[in-house]
C-alpha cells in the first residue's frame, strides 16, 4: 500500500481518523505548554524561598517583601499574601497559606483534564472506526454478491487504521498525562513544604519582635 492509499483510507474513514489526529495535536501541544510552564519551578519556588527565610531570620520583612515582589516565581505571590496577614492567630495563618497555595496547585494543572479524556477516549473513537469499517466492508460485499479479501480489502483496512490509531493516541495521551500529573505533584509538595518553611520564619519574627519589646520595658508579660 503506497502513501495515497493510505491517505485516502484515512480520508475514507473520517469520522474516526480525523478527530483522533486532531486530539493528538492537541495533547501535543497542552504537553510541550505545560513542560515549558514547569521548567525551573521547582527550583525556583526553593531559591526563592531560601532568600525569604533567610531575611525574615534577620528580621528585615521589607527585603523579604522585595524578593517577592520581584520574582516571578507563582509561590512569590502566596507569600506576599501572608505577609499582609501578619500578627493573626497560626491558624488562620496557614488557612489564608492553605488557600493561595490550592490556588497556585490548580493553575500547575490546566489543559491537563483535556490529555487525560482525550487518553481515555481514544481506544473508544478507534472502536468506533473499527465498527465503521467492518460495516463497510460487509455492505461492499453485500453490493458485489461475492466475498473474496479483494471485495473487503478497503473496509477492513480501513477498521484496522482506525484501530491502530485508537491505541496510539491513547497510549501516549495517558503517558503524557501521567507524566505531567507526577510533575504537578511533586512542585505541589515543594509549594507545600516551602509554605511551612515560611510560616516558620514568620513566627520567629513575630516571637523575636514580641521577645524585643518585652526586654525594652515596652510589653509586661501576663502573670
Amino acid at each position: 500500500m503506497d502513501s495515497s492509499e493510505f491517505l485516502a483510507l484515512i480520508h475514507q474513514g473520517w469520522m474516526t481518523n480525523y478527530p483522533l489526529i486532531a486530539g493528538s495535536f492537541l495533547v501535543l501541544t497542552i504537553f510541550l505548554e505545560r513542560l515549558w510552564r514547569f521548567r525551573g519551578l521547582a527550583a525556583g519556588t526553593r531559591a526563592l524561598t531560601r532568600r525569604t527565610i533567610e531575611a525574615l531570620i534577620q528580621r528585615d520583612v521589607e527585603r523579604a517583601r522585595g524578593f517577592c515582589d520581584a520574582s516571578d516565581q507563582p509561590i512569590a505571590r502566596v507569600f506576599l499574601e501572608a505577609m499582609r496577614w501578619r500578627n493573626v492567630p497560626l491558624e488562620d495563618l496557614e488557612r489564608v497559606l492553605s488557600t493561595s497555595r490550592q490556588e497556585a496547585t490548580f493553575h500547575l494543572k490546566r489543559g491537563l483534564w483535556i490529555v487525560g479524556t482525550i487518553g481515555s477516549l481514544a481506544p473508544y473513537v478507534g472502536l468506533f472506526g473499527t465498527v465503521i469499517g467492518i460495516i463497510r466492508a460487509f455492505r461492499d460485499m453485500a453490493e458485489h454478491g461475492a466475498g473474496g479479501f479483494e471485495v473487503v480489502a478497503s473496509g477492513i483496512s480501513e477498521a484496522l487504521i482506525a484501530t491502530a490509531a485508537g491505541l496510539a493516541v491513547a497510549i501516549v495521551a495517558l503517558l503524557m498525562f501521567n507524566y505531567l500529573q507526577t510533575r504537578a505533584a511533586a512542585i505541589a509538595g515543594t509549594y507545600a513544604r516551602s509554605c511551612e518553611r515560611f510560616v516558620q520564619a514568620l513566627l520567629y519574627v513575630e516571637a523575636s519582635s514580641e521577645d524585643e519589646e518585652v526586654s525594652n520595658g515596652s510589653l509586661v508579660p501576663a502573670r
